[in-house]
């Protein structure tokens, strides 16, 4: 424990692993995510879809009760740690383990309250783990193995989402036109900034929006073509964008256009 919670402070989160207050972190592209935002103990920093480009947004006060936002701060972990390990197979060993330990400070130390009604064990030493084993250049299949625990403790918290008037079709939607956005907003960030990390973190939120899409993408469009389509076409040029986990040397999308896709998506999702 001593070792784990040593690296954490190291990334700059020991508070997390200490229960504290935690801050908006700063978003990936070196501003405040939560530029504009009301932050406080509901809200982990500001929406993207309020116009921040920053990789938080998680409506804290509203997961105990919305399987939307609870499976969105879901995941925004998800996201990070899939990230993680595409980065550490790649040989970026560093980002691989700060990507691995973000969301314990973004997301799961807010959501330790909702967690604890809805019955979800505490899953940040996962993190905790995944994070030493990249730190420690551990094989990847160490690493791999990391990552597994961690993504069967989130399926076992999405089988315990909250309960609500809104479809399959309808909670899969807002997960992925929210995924969709945080990538668009970060790939526009990384349009002025040359940094890895911006662009690794819209690489897994476009990965999870392409694999909830996947998995749910019948029930969407049974229900709603329309957002199936625009769904769709948003996947297909963020696929574009984000090729790898690594950064291309040039980028390969126009962030406007991008953009202008995810803003249908929302639309559409409503």
């Amino acid at each position: 424990m001593k070792t784990t919670l040593k690296l954490w402070t190291t990334l700059g989160l020991g508070t997390a692993l200490a229960g504290g207050l935690i801050a908006g972190c700063a978003d990936e592209a070196g501003k405040s995510a939560g530029t504009g935002a009301t932050a406080g103990a509901d809200t982990v920093t500001e929406a993207p879809g309020a116009g921040g480009e920053g990789e938080g947004g998680v409506a804290v006060s509203e997961a105990a009760s919305d399987p939307v936002a609870y499976g969105i701060a879901l995941a925004v972990t998800e996201a990070h740690v899939l990230a993680a390990r595409d980065a550490y197979a790649a040989g970026r060993k560093e980002a691989a383990a700060e990507m691995f330990a973000h969301p314990a400070a973004e997301v799961l130390v807010e959501m330790e309250p909702v967690f604890a009604k809805l019955g979800v064990a505490d899953f940040k030493p996962l993190l905790a783990e995944a994070s030493l084993a990249a730190s420690e250049g551990r094989s990847l299949a160490e690493v791999d193995k990391a990552y597994g625990a961690i993504i069967a403790a989130l399926r076992g918290a999405a089988a315990k989402a909250p309960k609500a008037d809104k479809s399959q079709a309808q909670v899969a939607i807002g997960v992925v036109a929210d995924q969709i956005e945080r990538a668009s907003a970060m790939y526009r960030a990384i349009a002025r900034d040359d940094r890895y990390e911006p662009y690794l973190d819209g690489y897994g939120f476009a990965r999870v929006a392409a694999s909830r899409f996947a998995a749910e993408g019948a029930a969407i469009k049974a229900e709603n073509p329309e957002a199936h389509a625009r769904i769709a076409a948003a996947l297909d040029m963020l696929a574009k964008a984000y090729p790898a986990a690594t950064r291309p040397a040039r980028l390969a999308v126009e962030p406007g256009a991008l953009s202008a896709l995810s803003a249908r998506v929302l639309l559409a999702a409503g």
